[in-house]
């Protein structure tokens, strides 16, 4: 029988897990109140992102009025100390009204320390990608779909006529479009609302 051996700077975290993760669960706000924001609280934060998309991003409500739908998720908030973590509830937005209500749950591990909260707007532009995503009960970035995110520099403006994508992403916080991010991984589920 082989036994396992453990790297001497992990060895003694196997003790420090149950904190670890009670730090992570608790920065997230993964609390009964946090988790459990009723529909109206999502709707007045998907509208908020969306004000911060449309002033921060030039061209971007023609570019939304060319989705089939939206899938707003504003202040998704990550924090990490080795074991990262990711959620965040938001809404499907098609025609400008709420079809549905989503969160995003993801985790990633390696070298990492801090939080963050930002916000991520999924544009579907075409019937079957929105579709795809509304009939799957649980849709995996990067295994369902493929997000194309858009980073555009100042001055730059962003037009459906240059985006060929079925499905485009953009993540922003306060100062604006956040590059060299991935949403490889990140999970999409339907919640009852």
């Amino acid at each position: 029988m082989h036994s396992r051996s453990i790297h001497p700077a992990l060895s003694g975290l196997k003790f420090w897990w149950p904190a670890i993760i009670l730090l992570l669960a608790s920065s997230l706000g993964f609390t009964e109140n946090a988790m459990g924001a009723s529909a109206a609280e999502i709707d007045v934060s998907v509208n908020v992102a969306m004000k911060r998309f449309y002033n921060q991003v030039e061209g971007a409500k023609e570019f939304a009025r060319g989705a089939k739908g939206l899938l707003v998720m504003p202040n998704v908030k990550k924090a990490a100390f080795i074991v990262g973590g990711e959620y965040g509830e938001g809404a499907l937005r098609i025609g400008g009204k709420t079809a549905a209500y989503y969160n995003i749950v993801s985790g990633s591990f390696g070298l990492q320390i801090g939080a963050q909260a930002k916000d991520i707007i999924i544009a579907f532009m075409t019937q079957e990608a929105l579709n795809g995503f509304r009939a799957s009960d649980g849709w995996e970035a990067g295994v369902d779909g493929n997000i194309a995110l858009i980073t555009i520099g100042a001055g730059e403006r962003v037009d459906t006529r240059t985006i060929k994508d079925p499905i485009v992403g953009f993540v922003f916080d306060v100062k604006g479009l956040i590059a060299d991010l991935s949403l490889k991984g990140a999970k999409f589920t339907k919640l009852k609302k």
